[in-house]
C-alpha cells in the first residue's frame, strides 16, 4: 500500500495568492499509537498558504487517564493548551496554531456540566471558545461502518438542551456536526436558543456511501431546502469545506492519484455556493478539516479551490470567508 504522504505528493500545485491571510477554523491535532498528527505536522502542511491562526476542535485526543469520567475530556483541552503555546513562541514562524479551542463536554450531564465547562475555561482561560458534542448519527446499516458513540435525535434531547443553555451564560459556542438528514434538528435548536452562537460543521455531512453511495444528485436536493432554512437562523454561521472525508463518498482516496484543485472545486461547487449564497460571507467560513480530510488532497490543493471559488468576490467578502469571520466568531486576536 503507497505511504499516504508519498500519495498526495503525486499532485503537486503551488499555493496561489500566498500572502492572503487565512484563519483556518476546524482543524485536529492527536497523537495515537502509529498515527499522529501534531503541530510540527500541522505546520509543514500549512506552508505555502499564509495561515496566520487556527482553531482546533475536540477529536478525543489526551484525554485524562484518571479522575471523574465526565472531567476527563478536559485533558485534551489541557494539552492544546500547551501545544497553543509553543506554537506561540515563535519556533514555527508566524504560524499561531490553537489560537481558539474548541473542547468537548457531555452535554447530556445537564445542570451538572457546569463545572466541566469551568474546568476547560480554567485549562485554558484566553482560548477556550466553544464545545462540540458530536451529534451525527446513522442507523445501523446505513452507513459500511458503523460509528461509534452514537445517540439518536441528540439535540432535540430534554437533557442535552439542560446543559445547552449553560454555554450563552459561560460564553461559549456550539459545534453542530451532524448528517445532512439532520439538518433540521440544528434548525430546531437554533431557534429555541437564538442567544448562542452555532457553529455549521461541515456543510451539514452530506453523505455519499453506504446507503446513500451514487446518490449525490438526490442528497444534494434534499440538503439545500433544509440549509436554506437553517441559514434564515442568525445565531448560526457555517463553516464551509469538510466534506472531503471518505464518508462524503466522492472517492478521491480510491484514485491512483491524488485530486487537483480545479478536480475538487468541479465536484464542490454547488455544495460550497448554495451554503454562502444562503449564510452569506459575514456568516461563513473556510475550513481545512485537517487531517481528517488529507485521506482525499493536500492542504495546498484545498486551500487553492477555496481561492478558485472565491476570486470573482468583492474584497470584502473574500477577507470574511478567509479571515475576519473566523476571528470575529472565535474571538481572535488580531494578527
Amino acid at each position: 500500500m503507497t505511504d499516504p504522504e508519498t500519495w498526495l505528493a503525486l499532485t503537486q500545485e503551488e499555493a496561489i495568492e500566498p500572502d492572503l491571510p487565512i484563519v483556518d477554523p476546524h482543524h485536529h491535532l492527536w497523537d495515537r499509537p502509529g498515527n499522529r498528527y501534531v503541530l510540527q505536522d500541522l505546520a509543514a502542511d500549512v506552508s505555502g498558504h499564509n495561515v496566520r491562526q487556527t482553531v482546533f476542535v475536540e477529536c478525543g485526543a489526551m484525554y485524562r487517564a484518571d479522575g471523574p469520567d465526565e472531567f476527563r475530556v478536559v485533558g485534551e483541552t489541557e494539552w492544546v493548551q500547551g501545544v497553543a503555546a509553543e506554537s506561540a513562541s515563535g519556533r514555527y514562524g508566524e504560524l499561531r496554531a490553537a489560537a481558539g479551542i474548541v473542547g468537548s463536554a457531555d452535554l447530556r450531564l445537564g445542570d451538572r456540566v457546569v463545572p466541566v465547562l469551568e474546568a476547560h475555561i480554567a485549562a485554558s482561560p484566553n482560548r477556550f471558545r466553544g464545545v462540540r458534542h458530536r451529534a451525527a448519527f446513522a442507523a445501523e446499516g446505513v452507513l459500511p461502518v458503523p460509528r461509534a458513540v452514537q445517540f439518536e435525535h441528540l439535540l432535540l434531547d430534554a437533557k442535552f438542551r439542560e446543559g445547552f443553555r449553560h454555554l450563552r451564560t459561560h460564553a461559549l459556542s456550539f459545534e453542530a456536526w451532524v448528517y445532512h438528514d439532520q439538518v433540521p434538528e440544528v434548525t430546531d435548536l437554533a431557534r429555541a436558543f437564538p442567544d448562542t452562537t452555532i457553529i455549521f460543521n461541515h456543510l451539514g455531512g452530506p453523505l455519499g456511501v453506504g446507503a446513500f453511495a451514487g446518490r449525490h444528485d438526490e442528497v444534494f436536493e434534499a440538503w439545500r431546502p433544509a440549509v436554506t432554512e437553517l441559514a434564515r437562523c442568525e445565531n448560526v454561521v457555517a463553516k464551509v469545506g469538510g466534506i472531503q472525508m471518505p464518508i462524503n463518498g466522492f472517492g478521491w482516496h480510491e484514485r491512483e492519484r491524488p485530486p487537483t484543485s480545479d478536480e475538487l472545486l468541479a465536484a464542490n461547487r454547488r455544495w460550497y455556493e448554495h451554503t454562502i449564497e444562503q449564510f452569506g460571507p459575514r456568516r461563513s467560513m473556510f475550513e481545512s478539516n485537517f487531517p481528517v480530510d488529507k485521506a482525499s488532497c493536500s492542504y495546498t490543493v484545498l486551500w487553492n479551490q477555496f481561492k478558485k471559488l472565491s476570486q470573482g468576490y468583492a474584497p470584502d467578502d473574500r477577507a470574511a470567508l478567509f479571515h475576519d469571520t473566523a476571528v470575529r466568531v472565535y474571538r481572535l486576536p488580531v494578527v
